[in-house]
């Protein structure tokens, strides 16, 4: 059996011999660079299982499970995601690797996928572009796929990069590239960009994923499948490519039993309006006839091809992201099965150094096994604030040597970093600028983070953001409001762990879940949040955080003389009879309530017990 060693760190493939090397407690370890090298230094026991050697080979039998995302995210460097999508999905993989569950991941590479964002303080956002070079952290295949777009021949390589968990096991992720030599230059960019606008590439890049990525999977031997996890609708193709396979075994009929007793969809989207659609017209042009139209037709509508109508008729298993979401989803797509199986984050990628440090001495297997942070509640209350202070003393840091600003650490930071768009209402906490005044004034002081990316063509996004920077102008010193640009998977882990609170006021029902707030409960910081998406399910007032409104939608809600209505009355409320006196005159019981989080929110809003539950709930039956 040939060895194949791994980086600790980066979990890149490495030739014994030519890297670097240490030998670290009796054990022989290798580095693909010193970044790595001096990283596994700065703890060692978090990477001093993951070197461990296995068969590919073997492993490709193994893999029971595909899990199909059109964005995973992976490293902050590696524009391969461009928001709450990606991030679950890659804490998902995590977790499995970490459970060890036999799945490999399939995505597609975006080598522009994401942008630069810079700020000016009059334009707003403003984008630069960025360029993926695959070559330092992932490991080219040689295996390559064709598929006809368009009536022209288009090659399909793939990229791997192997996602180490905590006991060394190893998930395979294949990213899918489209920049292969002798493509058309049009071609080479099919992978190129995430999130266009624009119908046609779009579904050029829905084939590349779906059918592509079956075929890619067989041409690299992983062929014991027996389930396609399909996380939403831009995925979907790939079930025309299982009917197809399916109809070659039986000619004389198509096997749609076969394939839906093969797949699983995960539905995302909080409105019916949302999921990609195209134009027969166009699929017809593209995809020329993969199945025949009639049939097509009757799997995803009759006037356009509905990507997530697609997946639903076509699948075992279906869930929505929440429970209050499942509700959503069934008034969305009435007559389909839907389950809900919440989301969660990976404990370990998104709990700070100095909580891991505390959760390591006093819960020892916390790591691998979240659910045990519900002991987080006997954790002497001095440990937890003092942990809480380290992480709020590097995100004050950072603002200092990035903004040029002095935040104070005695203050109550209230912190909000979710996409730049109209639904998640950035602005709800300025609807009324005096009242937020006499609340800093005469309760207590207050400041505010910000952080967020608009997509380049949301205009409404962008607007967010340009009123919270004339915001921030107009209350100067009074209440500071800092904006941190380029948003990313690293400044997220700053800014969720060094906040004192979690602010999330999404318009209610178009939260399907959000996971922001989980992060926050994994370092101590409470949430307060309208009731909407997981907030329903790990809400409980004054013990785990705050809800700001009521459960009904906005349009539903009581009337208020405030913009934003009920919500905002409620918001200002809360901040100045509970909220905001409990953080400066109550401090025991404010740790009490960042404890409860822990134990209650952080134990249970992971993805590993959202795994386990798609295993036994999906996977397995």
């Amino acid at each position: 059996m040939k060895a194949i060693l791994k980086d600790p760190v980066c979990g890149m493939t490495i030739q014994p011999g030519i890297d670097l090397t240490v030998c670290h407690e009796n054990q022989t370890i290798y580095f693909c660079s010193e970044y790595c090298r001096n990283k596994f230094f700065e703890n060692p026991q978090q990477y001093i299982t993951a070197h461990v050697s296995t068969s590919f080979d073997e492993a490709k039998e193994n893999r029971r499970i595909a899990y199909f995302s059109p964005e995973i995210a992976i490293a902050s460097d590696l524009p391969t995601y461009s928001g709450g999508l990606g991030i679950l999905a890659g804490d998902t993989l995590k977790s499995c690797a970490d459970l060890r569950v036999p799945i490999v991941g399939v995505s597609l590479l975006y080598r522009k996928g994401c942008f630069d964002q810079k700020l000016d303080e009059w334009v707003g956002q403003m984008e630069q572009s960025v360029q993926c070079f695959p070559e330092r952290f992932l490991r080219p295949l040689a295996e390559t796929v064709r598929l006809e777009i368009e009536h022209r021949k288009v090659q399909v390589r793939a990229w791997q990069y192997d996602i180490v968990g905590l006991t060394g096991y190893i998930v395979p992720l294949i990213l899918l590239d489209a920049d292969v030599e002798g493509n058309t230059t049009y071609d080479r960019t099919l992978t190129d960009f995430l999130d266009s606008e624009e119908e046609w590439y779009r579904l050029h890049q829905e084939i590349v994923l779906g059918i592509g990525g079956v075929r890619m999977l067989y041409a690299l031997r992983y062929s014991k499948v027996e389930r396609f996890h399909m996380n939403e609708g831009r995925a979907s193709l790939l079930v025309l490519e299982l009917l197809k396979r399916h109809n070659r075994i039986q000619p004389a009929e198509w096997d749609f039993n076969s394939v839906r007793e093969q797949c699983i969809f995960t539905i995302h989207r909080p409105s019916p309006a949302e999921p990609d659609q195209f134009d027969y017209s166009l699929v017809q042009y593209t995809l020329g006839q993969v199945v025949p139209l009639e049939m097509l037709q009757m799997l995803a509508g009759c006037d356009r091809l509905n990507a997530t109508t697609l997946g639903l008729n076509l699948s075992r298993y279906i869930n929505g992201v929440a429970k209050r979401h499942e509700e959503v989803s069934q008034e969305m797509f009435p007559g389909y099965p839907i389950h809900h199986i919440t989301n969660g984050v990976h404990s370990w990628t998104w709990t700070c150094d100095s909580f891991r440090a505390v959760y390591n001495y006093y819960i020892p297997s916390w790591s691998n096994d979240p659910s045990m942070l519900r002991h987080a509640i006997s954790i002497p209350k001095q440990e937890i604030w003092e942990a809480h202070v380290v992480a709020k003393a590097l995100l004050l840091a950072y603002i200092q040597e990035r903004k040029h600003l002095s935040l104070s650490a005695d203050i109550l930071t209230i912190g909000f970093a979710h996409r730049a768009t109209p639904y998640k209402r950035a602005d709800l906490i300025f609807s009324d600028i005096n009242w937020l005044l006499e609340i800093a004034q005469q309760v207590g002081s207050l400041q505010f983070v910000f952080a967020g990316k608009a997509h380049p063509k949301d205009e409404a996004g962008k607007d967010l953001i340009r009123h919270i920077v004339e915001v921030s102008r107009q209350l100067g010193d009074q209440i500071p409001v800092i904006f941190l640009e380029n948003y990313d998977m690293e400044l997220a882990r700053l800014i969720i762990s060094g906040v004192d609170l979690w602010l999330n006021t999404p318009q209610r029902p178009l939260e399907a879940s959000g996971t922001s707030g989980m992060k926050a409960a994994h370092n101590g910081v409470p949430s307060f949040s309208i009731l909407d998406g997981w907030w329903i399910e790990g809400h409980i007032e004054g013990v785990t955080g705050w809800s700001i409104g009521s459960q009904e939608p906005e349009c539903c809600a009581s009337k208020s003389e405030f913009p934003n209505g009920q919500d905002a009355e409620d918001l200002y409320r809360k901040l100045q009879n509970v909220i905001v006196p409990m953080f400066y005159r109550e401090r025991d019981r404010w740790i009490d309530v960042m404890r409860q989080a822990i134990a209650l929110n952080a134990s249970f809003f992971n993805t590993h017990r959202m795994v386990q539950q798609y295993v036994t709930n999906a996977y397995l039956l």
